[in-house]
């Protein structure tokens, strides 16, 4: 008989949540450390590059149409000079990060609301 060696292949690892996020966030910390980081971990870039997706997604399930307050600048309304159009009803929409949108007061909001939401997705 002749001596039959076992490899371990390991078993399926389960990580947390809050693991996951900590991966990600050490994968982001430097430029070109995806591959590093997964290898650190015992897991394949495959892995943490779904991990970044998944992170992305439950950054835009806690940013709820009203999860806070938006500061707004309320600017007095300027007669218009003889001979000039009225005033349309425009406003500026700055999000979180700075990004802008002027839309009309006819906005349908719904859809102001998913752009805004876009582009808080945005880095």
């Amino acid at each position: 008989m002749e001596r039959l060696e076992i490899v371990d292949s390991g078993r399926r690892r389960r990580f947390s949540k809050e693991m996951k996020l900590q991966i990600v966030a050490e994968s982001y910390s430097e430029p070109g450390l995806c591959a590093t980081t997964a290898r650190r971990h015992g897991i394949s870039r495959s892995q943490l590059y779904e991990w970044r997706r998944l992170a992305r997604a439950w950054q835009q399930d806690v940013a709820s149409p009203v999860s806070g307050f938006v500061p707004a600048l309320l600017v007095p309304e300027v007669e218009p000079a003889a001979g000039s159009f009225p005033p349309v009803g425009r406003m500026e929409v700055v999000s979180a990060n700075g990004r802008r949108v002027i839309v009309d007061r006819d906005v349908d909001v719904e859809a102001l609301l998913r752009i805004l939401r876009g582009l808080e997705a945005l880095r």
